[in-house]
């Protein structure tokens, strides 16, 4: 028997201050819900879970993000249907102004409707916005991607027989980040198809005379560029010959550089770019009708009528293109909605697997610790009362 080192009561101790180290970390998982409190809980876990988290704050601001996509087009979308509801009534008007029966004071009163349905499509496309942001004055549009020798820029010579030169391209009104690709399958003409879903248009092509120009119009695309030819005019086959190339036969758009980014993703590299087509009478698509109501306010004469419904019918086509690629984006922002909400519950679930603790195991080991603290306090106080004994040996 010993009095100075008291072995059993050290083993005592050394066990009740285990079990109460047990205890705080239990006591510290049952009141935060958390497996994993500090990186020394589990180093891995907190490195996966950490990143799991960033993901899933990430997805929930990208919902948010294609929320706000959403409510942007459909902003937008809902001024180009009075633009349409306006378009229509110009079309009745001009209609109405081409029958005979009207006399010239009836076609000048007809004008003074059409003119201020004019200046309502302008108003419209001026004061159109979403959070401060302009939407259908061109300030969101597509810009020119591409380079040098392997796609048509502005600045590239046409060479084949005479020399002719891109002198603009327009693609404000193009899909952005996408590929537009011309080919010809009959003579004088050149069709363009958009990569990313093959909508394509063909156009006819004209020769060009002695320092002339020509501005190829794929409207439904929202593309166009002018060629600009030398004192040597230009030939029909020649231009053909030129644009479809493997030099210049693509126009790519630029994702982002000048459309609304949209950020739909827990990454950087997950957003999409889309443009606001420009809708006032002298945009692109709609310069035709800009034109006709011109004439038609000069002159109110019988051409000009007929000239106003051709322009008319165009300015509604390309509209309808414009309406049709916004509302195929907010369809596409509904299924991303979707699919975000789907991959930020799986996500949460994941992280949860591997940081929140599992109550009902974290109880029995606390019940358990509890009665092994208990049982280790009364042991101690056993094994420190146990040399008195040698008092006995004393007497």
């Amino acid at each position: 028997m010993r009095i100075n080192n008291n072995i059993s009561a050290v083993d005592a101790q050394r066990n009740l201050m285990m079990t109460g180290m047990t205890l705080s970390k239990s006591v510290e998982r049952l009141s935060s819900g958390l497996r994993i409190n500090r990186a020394a809980d589990d180093a891995a876990g907190l490195s996966i879970s950490e990143k799991l988290r960033a993901q899933v704050r990430g997805l929930v601001q990208a919902q948010r993000n294609a929320q706000d996509g959403i409510s942007m087009i459909q902003t937008a979308e809902g001024a180009l249907t009075e633009v349409h509801s306006m378009l229509h009534r110009m079309r009745e008007l001009g209609l109405q102004a081409a029958n005979d029966s009207l006399s010239p004071e009836d076609r000048t009163n007809v004008n003074a409707e059409l003119q201020q349905l004019k200046a309502e499509i302008n108003n419209i496309s001026s004061t159109t916005k979403f959070n401060g942001k302009q939407l259908l004055t061109g300030s969101l549009v597509t810009a020119l991607g591409g380079a040098t020798g392997t796609d048509l820029i502005v600045g590239d010579q046409l060479t084949t027989t005479a020399v002719a030169s891109i002198t603009a391209i327009n693609v404000s009104a193009a899909k952005a980040g996408d590929t537009y690709t011309m080919t010809s399958t009959a003579a004088g003409t050149i069709t363009m198809t958009r990569g990313s879903d093959s909508v394509a248009q063909t156009v006819n092509v004209a020769a060009i005379g002695a320092n002339g120009s020509q501005t190829l119009d794929f409207s439904t695309l929202g593309v166009s560029f002018t060629i600009q030819a030398n004192a040597s005019g230009k030939a029909q086959a020649d231009i053909v010959t030129d644009l479809t190339a493997a030099a210049n036969d693509t126009i790519v758009t630029a994702a982002g550089s000048g459309s609304a980014n949209y950020q739909i993703g827990a990454d950087a590299s997950d957003f999409i770019s889309v443009s606001y087509t420009r809708v006032d009478v002298s945009a692109s698509g709609l310069s035709a009708l800009d034109t006709a109501l011109t004439n038609f306010n000069g002159s109110q004469t019988l051409a000009f009528a007929q000239a106003l419904v051709t322009a008319v019918d165009t300015s509604i086509t390309s509209l309808n293109s414009s309406r049709s690629n916004l509302g195929a984006v907010q369809n596409r922002l509904e299924h991303t909605i979707a699919n975000v909400g789907v991959a930020h519950e799986n996500l949460l679930a994941s992280e949860s697997r591997i940081r929140d603790a599992d109550m009902a195991a974290e109880m029995v080991t606390f019940t358990k610790t509890q009665i092994l603290q208990q049982a280790g306090t009364a042991i101690l106080a056993q094994a420190n009362s146990a040399p008195q004994s040698i008092l006995s040996l004393l007497r």
